[in-house]
């Protein structure tokens, strides 16, 4: 007979202490956590008018944290929900026009968006691969803060003209959700501070009902319970190389994830079960969502605040989560509520989020101390901004290797010119592992 435990101060490892009720709830708690981000990923890749499937999304996300749990020994509790990090491929990719892509509709150019993706996830498994045979110490030198700091502010900057035009078709209710957003995070407690995003878009699109602004046309057609709505990747080597080198700021993403939640459980998740383990899963995750339809995945920052705010750290109540991600994909009635959010609130809500995203950027470069009176780090830093910003003004660089067109997007040049850079120029000093708040700060979903 397990003995009962009461929620207060101290850490819980085993949630069944808790009893099943308590149990369930818990796992409500983390729904709701990753729930406003998550489906915020397909909704703002629709504005780029490729028809992600939020259905899908929701599915793939409850399979992937299982997947990564299977892959981690059952040990850690994280979620893994849509990752941000590759807003910016999926928009590149809806606005291909050369060769085969001029002629192709958003709905046309999704699957070559997936495929990349696909592709994106197989690097994390080339990386976890690496870290088991000679350690991260060795293979994190290539990707230091001077160079995936950066590109994760090009990241968002890449993207913010999208948020002004959504915002734009109704300006007093996008600042509703802006409003909301910052009201939530800086002076929300608790649950509220952690969840801005979905209270965000929630809080507005109650104010846009009020208003009249919310169109019920679709949401009365769906059905309550349905199949999602599978798309087959298809591989190009332009989609690939739009998508591929984001996997660079995604990856560093995933290690802060496992930096902060192993910072908030005080166990060492990074060296057990492993960042190969880890990677291995968020990768495999990553491919099979890629493969069938999703977008990429990544660990959830904002499940690990439900953590450290709860102080139970059981990994099943994660996977409790993840069936409730899984039960609602199968609601098409649920996906055209959600698709039912007017666009200026899909507007306001990546107005703040795409600034975050750079802000973040900039937060990797600060937090790990990146010494900027180097002249080696000043350089790297111009020619990643001045290539992925000047190149995707003039819509990259195409050109035809075997009768077939080629675009390298200006992201994917100024994440190989970071590299390169970096590993060429003498002076590299980085040393993974040393701090583990700048081992962290590259979490994009902790806002």
């Amino acid at each position: 007979m397990k003995k009962k435990h009461n929620l207060g101060n101290e850490a819980v490892y085993d949630a069944r202490t808790l009893g099943l009720p308590r149990m369930l709830v818990l796992g409500l708690q983390h729904l709701f956590a990753m729930f406003g981000a998550t489906v915020l990923v397909p909704i703002l890749v629709q504005s780029y008018g490729l028809p992600l499937s939020i259905q899908t999304t929701l599915l793939f996300a409850g399979l992937g944290t299982l997947l990564f749990h299977v892959c981690t020994k059952f040990k850690i509790p994280a979620f893994l929900g849509s990752s941000f990090a590759f807003l910016g491929g999926f928009e590149a990719v809806s606005k291909l026009d050369a060769g085969k892509f001029a002629t192709m509709t958003g709905e046309e150019k999704l699957p070559y968006a997936l495929g990349g993706i696909v592709i994106a996830g197989g690097l994390y498994l080339v990386l976890a691969l690496l870290f088991k045979l000679v350690g991260p110490q060795k293979v994190m030198r290539f990707f230091p803060p001077i160079v995936t700091g950066p590109i994760i502010i090009l990241i968002g900057l890449n993207l913010s003209g999208t948020a002004i035009t959504n915002a734009s078709t109704c300006w007093w209710l996008a600042l509703v959700a802006i409003a909301i957003i910052i009201v939530a995070n800086i002076w929300g407690k608790g649950m509220v501070k952690i969840i801005p995003i979905l209270l965000g878009v929630v809080g507005s699109y109650i104010v846009a009902l009020i208003a009249g602004q919310v169109d019920f046309t679709e949401v009365g057609k769906a059905d309550f319970v349905g199949l999602q709505q599978f798309v087959i990747a298809k591989f190009d080597l332009t989609s690939i190389l739009v998508m591929a080198p984001i996997a660079i700021a995604a990856m560093m993403e995933h290690i802060g994830d496992m930096s902060a939640i192993s910072s908030t459980t005080g166990k060492n998740f990074i060296a057990d079960p492993g960042l190969h383990r880890t990677l291995l899963g968020d990768g495999l995750a990553t491919v099979v969502a890629g493969m069938f339809g999703g977008p990429a995945n990544t660990t959830y920052g904002e499940n690990t605040g439900v953590l450290a705010l709860s102080k139970v750290y059981d990994p099943r109540v994660i996977r409790l989560a993840a069936l409730y991600a899984i039960i609602l994909s199968f609601s098409p009635k649920f996906d055209a509520l959600v698709n039912s959010i007017p666009t200026a609130i899909v507007g306001g809500v990546s107005f703040v989020l795409y600034g975050m995203i750079s802000a973040v950027g900039v937060r990797n470069v600060v937090e790990n101390k990146v010494d900027l009176t180097k002249s080696r780090n000043l350089i790297i830093a111009a020619v990643i901004f001045v290539s992925g910003l000047g190149f995707s003004s003039t819509g990259g660089i195409t050109f035809t290797v075997g009768g077939a067109d080629i675009t390298l997007t200006g992201l994917a040049i100024a994440a190989l010119c970071g590299v390169i850079l970096n590993a060429i120029l003498p002076g590299n000093d980085y040393e993974f592992g040393v701090d583990p708040q700048g081992d962290k700060s590259a979490d994009l979903g902790s806002y």
